[in-house]
């Protein structure tokens, strides 16, 4: 790594002479690249082509815009975009704009002259979503897309509307304000046109800057989906754009095909206490309470954040598609994330066979970064461990479920409270040797038996944890068909930090893989995860999710094994896997699991949907009525007694909040199917 900064000395110095940002952008970015990343790209005409459909999915992924003959004009530079990035030219961006804009007056003419006319409804035919579509082939054709496309969106709010009409036939007070179906229609279609308004109103104020951070995303997202460039911006926005986190309502997204798409709901945020949304919800609207929603499809992930954060104690409504294809209102109320919920806690569980099982959640590996005296996640599991030792726990349970990963280093120390001593990750950069990071503290502070459960986003850190535990044959893992699958490490960089002289404008920051993951047996963790040794159906058992649905992934590999020694006897771990895998194939909640998980694929296969209104709402009804009948068959599981630890009941019998949150969690706990299996192989385990 010595060699690199060199390396870069020597770019800025090329580049002293150059004065505008643009004319050096590319090169530096490149350059950052070259030396950089883990696994850099040969700029060629292969590369130059991938970069072209990248940026064409980035500027129109829905393909509501361009045509065939737009793409055919583009094309001519499909295989120059390598060569213009190396010379800092910027011809075929600056015809993409000419282009963009020239459809983006001509759609604007579109949706206003086809919603002056209500509709027909009744009219037997489909809309496709799919971004696999050919591009229109005329203007004919591109108008047609677009009829479609309003119908639908006038068609979903004509639908509402004609439920809360009907809801008030049912009140007599409310029969002269009743609205008739071409009132609903007409007003259906003006707030359409108000959303629409404000989406070309958003495009319009878009400036180079903004659509040139897209060209430049293109190539840099080639590298993999982490790999990002951060134009200039103030620090606020600049803070939102690397966290991806949305203040106000705790909820992590990413933009993807012209969608906000929910990627994990942050613990102890307003989203997590209100319930409803969640990992994989699509974002379709926001409203500021019983304001008029603004529809944020085709929307940039900034101005999504814009209008969902906001004070404490305002409400949001966001209007989502949950994965089952029902479209929901999600009311949320904007506070500050209740860091207690963050933290570690445990407890005891028991059933009718009365063994004592420690359960211990950690929802993130949170660690004092800046130096404050803060908490760190290893010294409260530590704490945990040492509570549940005291209360005669026989084995323990380890929830790393939506655990999306942190501090590298509590990882290290907090596997090492369950082995005596030796390696536990291997960090590697490009052309370096691995780096092996271990416990180095003899001792154990937990030696019986050890339960992990993981889920689609566990990540990175939760990986670590789970992988070296298994990898040691030091407990077993169950969970979902794989974890998360994220096994690289970013950093990023100023672009600006080596260029020489003075003049330059600010260029922003690119944010770059440089280091994999990889376990002790010499796996990388990197988009296959860790694969549980009991595997249990849940509701993405069919739908692709976390590293390994993300365009251009890192692939997984493997280095050599580390030098480390698996504990002494796994001889239960046959006998107890066999009998849970008998437990769920026999348990019909499992099964139901299975059959809405395949109801979820089916419906995110579906890339057809009905403009017929009354098929529309016979279709929202059966998918709501399957919805709610697949939620009531989740009870409490009675023989599951949860207690709380000593310590803990003494400090929440003086704070009615702690002991009103805790009881909320406990009853949680008892409808949870998954906690209720891994409680009988804690229990087989410890017997």
């Amino acid at each position: 790594m010595i060699l690199v900064p060199v390396a870069l000395l020597s770019w800025g110095f090329y580049l002293k002479n150059q004065n505008t940002g643009e004319d050096v952008l590319l090169r530096v970015i490149k350059e950052n690249l070259d030396y950089m990343h883990f696994a850099p790209l040969e700029m060629d005409n292969a590369t130059s082509e991938r970069v072209f459909d990248q940026y064409l999915s980035f500027i129109d992924g829905s393909k509501r815009f361009l045509m065939q003959e737009d793409i055919k004009k583009l094309e001519a530079y499909k295989q120059q975009i390598d060569d213009q990035t190396l010379t800092g030219s910027y011809e075929f961006f600056d015809l993409s704009l000419e282009v963009l804009n020239a459809r983006i007056d001509m759609c604007e003419d579109f949706y206003q002259d086809i919603l002056k006319k209500p509709f027909d409804y009744t009219i037997d035919e489909t809309v496709s979503f799919d971004e696999d579509q050919p591009y229109a082939k005329d203007e004919a054709d591109l108008k047609e897309r677009w009829r479609k496309y309003l119908k639908y969106n006038v068609m979903t709010r004509l639908a509402t509307a004609v439920d809360v009409e009907k809801a008030k036939t049912n009140d007599s007070s409310n029969a002269e304000t009743i609205k008739t179906m071409e009132e609903l229609e007409q007003e259906a279609r003006e707030g359409v046109l108000k959303t629409h308004d404000d989406w070309f109103e958003r495009m319009r104020k878009l400036d180079r800057k903004d659509r040139l951070s897209a060209y430049v995303n293109a190539i840099t997202t080639l590298y993999d989906p982490h790999t990002s460039y951060f134009p200039p911006a103030d620090k606020e926005n600049f803070d939102i754009r690397m966290s991806g986190q949305l203040e106000g309502i705790g909820a992590q997204l990413q933009e993807k095909d012209g969608f906000i798409r929910v990627n994990s709901i942050v613990p102890g945020s307003p989203s997590a206490m209100q319930g409803e949304l969640g990992a994989n919800d699509i974002i379709l609207k926001v409203a500021q309470g019983d304001g008029e929603p603004v529809d944020i499809v085709n929307a940039r992930i900034d101005d999504a954040v814009k209008l969902i954060r906001g004070k404490k104690g305002t409400e949001v409504r966001l209007t989502v598609k949950k994965p089952d294809g029902t479209v929901k209102v999600i009311p949320i109320v904007r506070d500050v994330v209740q860091l207690e919920e963050t933290y570690a806690k445990s407890v005891i569980i028991q059933d009718t066979d009365n063994h004592k099982v420690g359960y211990l959640n950690l929802p993130s590996f949170y660690a004092d970064f800046n130096g404050n005296g803060g908490r760190t996640s290893w010294k409260d599991v530590r704490d945990e461990l040492k509570k549940l030792n005291k209360a005669g726990a026989e084995s323990l349970i380890f929830d790393l479920r939506g655990n999306g990963g942190g501090s590298l280093q509590d990882v290290v120390q907090i596997a090492g409270l369950f082995i005596d001593k030796g390696p536990v990750v291997q960090v590697k950069a490009r052309n370096y040797p691995p780096r092996i990071l271990e416990d180095e503290d003899k001792g154990v502070l937990w030696d019986k038996p050890v339960v992990v459960m993981v889920n689609e986003f566990s990540a990175s850190a939760s990986e670590i944890l789970a992988a070296a535990l298994q990898d040691y044959g030091r407990g077993l893992i169950v969970g979902s068909h794989t974890t998360h699958g994220k096994g690289t490490v970013q950093q990023f960089f100023d672009l600006n930090r080596n260029l020489r002289g003075s003049g330059f404008p600010d260029l922003g920051a690119i944010k770059i893989t440089t280091q994999k993951f990889y376990r002790i047996n010499g796996d990388a963790t990197q988009l296959r995860g860790v694969t549980p040794d009991i595997i249990w159906p849940d509701n993405y058992t069919y739908i692709p999710t976390g590293e390994k649905e993300q365009d251009n992934s890192m692939p997984w590999d493997e280095i050599e094994t580390t030098d480390y020694i698996e504990v002494a006897d796994k001889s239960s771990f046959p006998a107890v896997i066999k009998a849970s895998k008998k437990r769920i194939a026999n348990d019909t909640l499992f099964v139901a699991i299975d059959e809405n998980a395949k109801r979820w694929k089916a419906e995110r296969d579906n890339d057809e949907y009905t403009l017929n209104l009354e098929s529309y709402r016979k279709e929202q009804e059966a998918k709501k009525a399957q919805n709610e009948a697949y939620k009531e068959l989740f009870k409490p599981y009675q023989d599951m007694r949860i207690t709380g630890l000593e310590d803990d009941l003494k400090e929440m019998e003086s704070d009615t909040t702690k002991m009103k949150r805790a009881k909320d969690r406990y009853k949680a706990l008892k409808k949870d199917i998954y906690l209720h299996e891994t409680l009988q192989i804690a229990e087989d385990l410890a017997a």
